[in-house]
């Protein structure tokens, strides 16, 4: 390890902390005290840090503006759907902020996720904004343990017993988003109501949502489709038995590129939507362009990204540990054509 990646290191554990002891510094990075305090007084030196008995803090002239000269490494499952407004918004932020933002794309890969976050790490990102492929469980525990700068999770819920239970975290309340769709279904009539979806970390928002307002409502309990992008003709065979058998009027179906296929299938089928069955699309990425057009649950994908890197600078900025935060932002529903009262 070079000297100015030895500092570069101490600095950043500095400035997650908010301060250090010496002998801790000097254990993490491997190194014996006296070369650990040798470069303490190099950095201190040069305004970069401030001794006190026994470790080192910030100095207090450089957590204010500690967001000028950033560099936030971003980490995202894909930059083609929902997260580009994700990305927008953290890349707004962060330039108002005088950072700069870098992207990592997985494509859905657990191992590339690990890949990306360390290049991120070694092309002097000093914290993270963090989307894993799937939601974190035993499998992160290590890898996210082991990150060597700040972290905020994105997108991805901080459970509390999770391994990233510790970290900031905001995301979309996808359980609120579904309880939208239901209560609009419900006020326009609807008692029978079904969730189509295809299996993603948003998922077991959407179902526990729908379920709670199902209940709170007094509606009959949802059906349940999963989709399988290979099996199209089952997909639409069964839909139509809920809508023509099981008295299904409502349907909630994530994502919206799934509701587009569904919607020509079952169009092409003489289904009337709105007529026959109403429909919610869950993400509003391109509901408003089928025909008709889709009624949405609307996720707040920019400021997500926005509130994600107030949160990361916060932390890099801060001079004692902050109290951690978790951040759930509130969807919307977009009404359009696809969604009327139930025909009688």
């Amino acid at each position: 390890m070079s000297v100015e990646q030895r500092h570069r290191l101490i600095l950043r554990q500095v400035r997650d902390r908010g301060s250090a002891r010496v002998a801790d510094l000097a254990e993490a990075l491997g190194v014996s005290a006296v070369t650990l305090r040798r470069d303490v007084e190099h950095l201190a030196a040069q305004g970069l840090l401030t001794r006190v008995h026994g470790g080192v803090t910030l100095p207090a002239e450089a957590l204010a503006p500690r967001a000028g000269g950033l560099t936030i490494g971003m980490l995202v499952p894909t930059a083609h759907y929902y997260y580009p407004a994700v990305i927008k918004g953290a890349q707004e932020q962060a330039a108002r902020a005088g950072a700069r933002l870098v992207l990592g794309i997985s494509r859905y890969e657990d191992a590339e996720d690990r890949a990306q976050v360390r290049q991120l790490v070694k092309g002097g990102a000093d914290g993270l904004l963090l989307t894993p492929s799937r939601q974190p469980d035993g499998s992160h525990v290590e890898w996210l343990a082991g990150l060597s700068v700040p972290a905020v999770l994105v997108e991805r819920r901080a459970e509390p017993a999770g391994p990233a239970a510790t970290l900031d975290a905001v995301a979309s309340d996808h359980a609120h988003g579904a309880y939208l769709a239901v209560r609009h279904l419900a006020e326009l009539g609807h008692r029978g109501l079904a969730l189509v979806a295809f299996p993603s970390p948003t998922t077991p928002g959407i179902r526990a949502g729908l379920l709670a307002g199902a209940s709170a409502l007094g509606l009959d309990t949802p059906a349940e489709i999963v989709i399988d992008r290979d099996r199209t003709d089952e997909l639409v065979a069964g839909v139509l038995r809920l809508v023509r058998e099981r008295g299904v009027t409502g349907l909630i179906v994530h994502n919206d590129e799934d509701a587009l296929t569904l919607v020509r299938h079952l169009v092409a089928a003489g289904v009337d939507i709105p007529g026959e069955v109403s429909l919610v699309a869950y993400d509003d990425e391109v509901a408003a362009f089928c025909s008709p057009s889709l009624t949405a649950v609307a996720p707040p994908k920019e400021e997500v990204g926005r509130c994600a890197v107030d949160l990361l600078i916060a932390r890099l900025s801060a001079g004692a540990a902050p109290v951690g935060r978790h951040v759930a932002l509130l969807p919307e529903l977009r009404r359009r054509e696809s969604s009327a009262s139930p025909s009688l």
